[in-house]
């Protein structure tokens, strides 16, 4: 049985790197911009599908959060709202790097979307 490499290295363009990382970063916080603002760059747009799939994450975190007494109000919520925190400050630090960094566990979801 052949295992993937999850982790798998992007390849991508130094100059659309360059022009667009900043663009990219803000996909972590408004997925959609790097879409508007850089439709071209094929770096914003693994950004803004990675960036799609954190607040996915972040939704399913606070439903949990809300739902669940309890252990979601002050164990599931709290605590999963500072690891998506965690998470997007890490992911916007490596992008304003200039680098693609796979969120472990979720960033592979993002090949679901086609934009």
């Amino acid at each position: 049985m052949s295992e993937t490499n999850t982790s798998e290295k992007m390849s991508f363009d130094a100059k659309d790197i360059q022009d667009n990382k900043v663009i990219a970063a803000l996909a972590y916080i408004v997925f959609f911009l790097p879409l508007i603002a850089a439709k071209d760059s094929k770096f914003g747009k693994e950004h803004a599908k990675q960036g799609l799939v954190l607040l996915i994450a972040s939704l399913i975190i606070w439903v949990a959060g809300m739902v669940i007494p309890v252990i979601g109000w002050f164990i599931i919520g709290p605590l999963g709202s500072i690891l998506i925190l965690v998470i997007a400050i890490i992911a916007i630090i490596k992008t304003l790097q200039g680098e693609f960094w796979e969120i472990p566990y979720i960033g592979k979801y993002r090949h679901s979307f086609k934009f």
